[in-house]
């Protein structure tokens, strides 16, 4: 009987331990991997692989956790919809995540309505404000940094230099038309009729957006005929996308301008890079929020004023253009005296008054 008895113990003992260890895991069951984590990167369309400012993004909170022994991991949304970056904001939480970095503007919704949700977490917003799904309510709480930047300069100097360098046949290929994508493409365009001006050249533009931040196969082949006639030089503004432009340009002997990071170390084929400070900047608000001075409810915009554009001299290929002309032209913008067209609205520049440049606007589709 005494037997039976511990038995029947033993088993409700092991049926108790059983649903516990059921109940622990279905709080993540989707997703058995976990790990407690205390700063969580959401990518946007892109990922920590991009070439882009998702890359950039995760080099900065690497950087600082790993000085710090903060853990840290990216999650990458199943979809580009609310609810499925919501699922990750949520995921987070389970996980014990009180901080979460958030690039690009396919995050402003999420992070309008995480905000509030959880208001015990923080968020870095980077090239967006929070809004609602109508972008009717722009609101951002004191628990939200949100970061922009200055494309149309970074942009400006790309397309400068690259003039002033020699090449007359230019392209740009952007990704996703949003706001980020165009003012890079406007800055270019400027620049390079800057440039043509001061030199008395004219210069032709291959515009389009191909509509992903993706690698894809039609992306190389339009960046090859591009090449095949005669565009010298495309700036990749696009995430991954550039990596089916840098193939098409090793393939059809072309050159390639990378975005946002210095993407030098890809290939011989780019000359250089328009920069923006991510990586750094994400690393700042991090610390800053480490070391209790976070400081949330505002968007700060970094401008060549406040160094968060560049081009990588140190790493560029140019044959003429060198540093004391790039630091003429960045000062010009630095005190005012050239100031970018940096509006959104259209998106095909047709409403840039361009003297010696010609646009031809392409439908990638």
């Amino acid at each position: 009987m005494l037997k039976h008895r511990k038995q029947k113990i033993i088993a409700i003992i092991c049926a108790f331990i059983t649903l516990s260890g059921l109940t622990a895991c279905d709080k993540n069951s989707k997703y058995p991997q976990d790990v407690p984590v205390d700063v969580v990167l959401i990518t946007d369309y892109g990922t920590v692989e991009d070439n882009g400012f998702n890359q950039s993004a995760w080099e900065g909170i690497k950087k600082y956790a790993e000085e710090n022994a903060i853990s840290y991991e990216h999650y990458n949304p199943e979809g580009t919809d609310t609810e499925s970056i919501m699922e990750q904001f949520k995921r987070g939480v389970s996980n014990g995540a009180k901080l979460f970095v958030c690039p690009g503007s396919m995050l402003e919704v999420p992070v309008y309505l995480a905000q509030t949700k959880y208001d015990d977490c923080s968020f870095i917003l980077i090239d967006g404000v929070p809004h609602d799904e109508e972008g009717a309510d722009f609101r951002m709480e004191k628990n939200v940094s949100s970061i922009t930047f200055a494309e149309e300069e970074a942009g400006f100097l790309a397309g400068y230099a690259a003039v002033r360098d020699g090449y007359k046949g230019l392209g740009f290929m952007g990704g996703i038309p949003v706001d980020p994508v165009i003012r890079y493409g406007y800055g270019f365009v400027q620049g390079a009729d800057y440039a043509a001006i001061e030199m008395g050249v004219n210069v032709h533009i291959r515009y389009t957006y191909t509509g992903t931040f993706s690698e894809d196969a039609s992306v190389e082949e339009m960046a090859g005929a591009w090449y095949d006639d005669d565009t010298e030089v495309i700036f990749a503004c696009g995430g991954a996308i550039s990596k089916s432009i840098i193939r098409a340009a090793e393939n059809h002997s072309g050159k390639v301008i990378g975005v946002d990071r210095d993407e030098s170390s890809e290939s011989e084929t780019v000359i250089t890079s328009a920069m923006k400070s991510v990586s750094s900047a994400v690393y700042d608000d991090v610390k800053s929020y480490f070391d209790g001075t976070f400081a949330g409810g505002v968007t700060t915009n970094m401008t060549a004023k406040t160094n968060g554009i560049c081009l990588p001299m140190e790493t560029s290929r140019f044959e003429k253009f060198d540093e004391a002309s790039y630091d003429a032209i960045y000062s010009h913008i630095v005190d005012g005296m050239i100031v970018p067209y940096n509006k959104t609205d259209i998106g095909t520049c047709d409403e840039l008054s361009l003297v010696n440049t010609e646009v031809t606007f392409i439908d990638f589709n």
